[in-house]
């Protein structure tokens, strides 16, 4: 990816998995595949547990605001495809507002924005873009879909990256 077209970088935050569905006999095996245009991560999985702990971050190149980040959980299984267990995605426009706001210094914990989830996005519960440590940060539960049940907690936060645009030229 030339470093002429990108933006910045998003820092992801995959915190944990909530009631995810059971695929294997009593539990699943989860892992999480992350997607942003060309790019593809994924987590490591996590044996027989619908309730995983990944606490891995991992770093998305932005191009385009406009591109939302995609989720996919799976149940890792060694003889057969993995199954899936549902996904979600993060629409990063109302976030990228908060730093079009051209804040800078507020008292750590100080609130930015609420959004609230609606048929668009896939917010189980308000999520609040707040002042930590000289950033904004957008901490969320995503609610997964094409699933009967789970949520993902996840967390995106800003970064600038030298010699890249950044998100000034957004402003209008």
């Amino acid at each position: 990816m030339s470093v002429e077209h990108i933006l910045g970088a998003i820092k992801l935050r995959i915190k944990r998995g909530i009631n995810l569905a059971i695929r294997d006999t009593y539990s699943s095996d989860p892992y999480v595949v992350v997607k942003m245009e060309e790019q593809k991560l994924k987590t490591a999985y996590i044996r027989k547990n619908i309730n995983p702990v990944w606490n891995e971050e991992l770093t998305l190149y932005v191009k385009d605001v406009a591109t939302p980040i995609t989720m996919q959980v799976f149940d890792k299984d060694i003889f057969t495809a993995d199954d899936e267990m549902g996904d979600a995605f993060i629409d990063i426009r109302p976030y990228i507002g908060c730093h079009l706001m051209g804040l800078k210094s507020l008292p750590d914990g100080c609130v930015v924005k609420k959004i609230q989830p609606n048929r668009t996005n896939c917010l189980a519960e308000e999520s609040i873009c707040f002042w930590r440590n000289g950033s904004i940060v957008q901490p969320m539960i995503l609610r997964l879909k094409n699933v009967e049940c789970g949520e993902i907690e996840c967390e995106i936060e800003w970064r600038n990256i030298p010699g890249c645009k950044g998100l000034s030229g957004l402003r209008s």
